[in-house]
């Protein structure tokens, strides 16, 4: 009679670098999402809204998405001259005589020395600024502040708060895509309130002609002016005094040379504010502004220079422009926190189911053991911690098994399975994977384990009991074992 042989279902190995390898992706999955997010919505912005300083933006002879040929083409063939300049002061000189439009499409690059002398041109020059920052609406002494500023341009009607637009030309056009920097009057300014397309564009009818904030430069561009209605827009609002000077900047202007005019180029004078001599914009003589601080010839002041200097010291006693710390950064920037701040409290919420072990405290009532192992083993299963389950299934094990094989609590792991394995008559190799060996991947290997360690403890340190005697195990013996 040959007695049946049990054999308990092995436990796997665990590839303990492939589990690591998962914990490591439940973290930069999560942030990888949120990084190409974060740079798919920068790099769209910065393809939607071009940087001024970029190289041929809005210049009419450059071809590319940001250049403005097709406007300067536009105008043309409604017979408006366009005469393309270099540099401020002979744009200033050009846009004097004949009657012309001063188009200027990026005011952020003017040297702060010669921005002042936009204020200049005669009353039938009509000056057109696009996008201007601050610094320069305070430079001209234009009384208007930006309001508000959008992610992306927006196609907006003319109307604005209800009122027709003050640019008869304008009024009978649909949506265009000015909508990206609103204006407002400055506190303390006395400009009327004359505003359209939902305040990207401002007219400020007492200074020169017409001078015409506009938002945005996206009516004005290659790849957007034949949207919506951005091209009627901009050759209507430039075309309207038949010649248009267009001052091309490649880049931020170099500070203005200080010349006496006799090589015939035109000389600049240093006076604060922009103005210039030898009859040049701001002199004095222009019929722009005849009480601008230019001087003349008969004061011993070559060109106002004491008279300016003093105005410039009694304006830089003055009160500086309002400038919020969110107006000294790009709104790209905020919107960069701000995404951030969501991306780091998703990852604390996601997170925050394992920020620490749990805190043991005092149970107010008494529990049963049974209960409350079976809590415990819940959570333990909730949580998927069939590593930390093994580990206490483990230790408990051979907690209670080393004193009954007289064995050092620090006796090597070979010599505690060769043990066992001696008193139960299974092979120590199986013994040893039980006792040793790697964490269970599914459940079902957690409760084969579970019972394999019962089965050992039992043998080997029987719990005490007032029954008959257990029977006598039956020898575990490997695979191939002719025995």
């Amino acid at each position: 009679m040959s007695a049946q042989v049990t054999t308990a279902p092995p436990v796997r190995r665990a590839d303990v670098t492939g589990r690591r390898r998962r914990r490591r992706h439940r973290l930069l999955i999560p942030l990888g999402l949120a990084a190409l997010l974060l740079t798919t919505t920068l790099v769209t912005h910065a393809v939607d809204q071009p940087d001024p300083g970029d190289r041929g933006f809005l210049s009419p002879v450059a071809t590319g998405d940001d250049g403005g040929s097709r406007l300067a083409d536009a105008l043309r063939e409604r017979g408006v001259t366009v005469q393309r300049e270099t540099d401020t002061l002979r744009a200033l000189l050009a846009a004097r005589s004949p009657a012309a439009t001063l188009f200027v499409p990026a005011p952020a690059l003017l040297h702060p020395d010669t921005v002042g002398a936009l204020d200049s041109l005669p009353s039938a020059t009509r000056l057109v600024l696009v996008d201007p920052p601050r610094r320069v609406l305070a430079a001209v002494g234009l009384p208007m502040e930006p309001a508000g500023r959008r992610w992306a341009a927006q196609a907006v009607g003319p109307d604005a708060r209800g009122l027709p637009c003050p640019l008869p030309e304008l009024r009978q056009l649909g949506r265009v895509a000015v909508g990206l920097q609103r204006y407002a009057v400055a506190p303390g300014g006395s400009a009327p309130d004359r505003f359209c397309f939902a305040d990207g564009l401002a007219l400020l009818p007492r200074f020169p002609e017409s001078t015409v904030l506009v938002g945005a430069s996206d009516p004005f561009r290659n790849d957007r002016i034949d949207e919506w209605d951005n091209r009627a827009f901009a050759t209507a609002l430039l075309g309207g005094s038949g010649r248009v000077v267009w001052l091309d900047l490649d880049g931020p202007e170099p500070p203005p040379t200080f010349g006496n005019g006799s090589s015939g180029s035109p000389s600049w004078s240093p006076t604060p504010g922009g103005s210039t001599g030898n009859g040049g914009p701001g002199s004095g003589t222009g019929d722009g502004n005849p009480g601008r601080p230019g001087g003349n010839a008969d004061d011993g002041s070559p060109g106002g220079e004491s008279d300016g200097e003093d105005e410039g010291d009694s304006q830089a006693g003055g009160s500086d422009p309002p400038n919020p710390l969110w107006s000294a950064f790009p709104s790209w920037l905020w919107a960069l926190l701000a995404q951030l701040a969501v991306a780091a409290l998703l990852a604390a919420l996601w997170r925050a189911r394992r920020l620490g072990p749990p805190t043991p405290e005092p149970l107010p009532v008494t529990v049963r053991s049974a209960e409350t192992v079976l809590g415990r083993a819940r959570l333990y299963q909730r949580a998927g911690a069939r590593d930390s389950v093994a580990r206490t299934l483990r230790t408990a094990a051979l907690d209670r098994l080393t004193p009954r094989l007289h064995l050092p609590p620090t006796a090597p792991p070979t010599d505690v399975a060769a043990a066992v394995a001696a008193r139960t008559g299974d092979d120590p190799g199986w013994t040893d994977e039980v006792l040793h060996g790697a964490e269970p991947e599914t459940d079902q290997d957690l409760l084969d384990l579970a019972r394999a360690l019962d089965r050992l403890t039992r043998t080997v340190a029987p719990p005490a009991t007032d029954g008959p005697p257990p029977a006598a195990p039956q020898p575990h013996r490997a695979e191939g074992d002719p025995r």
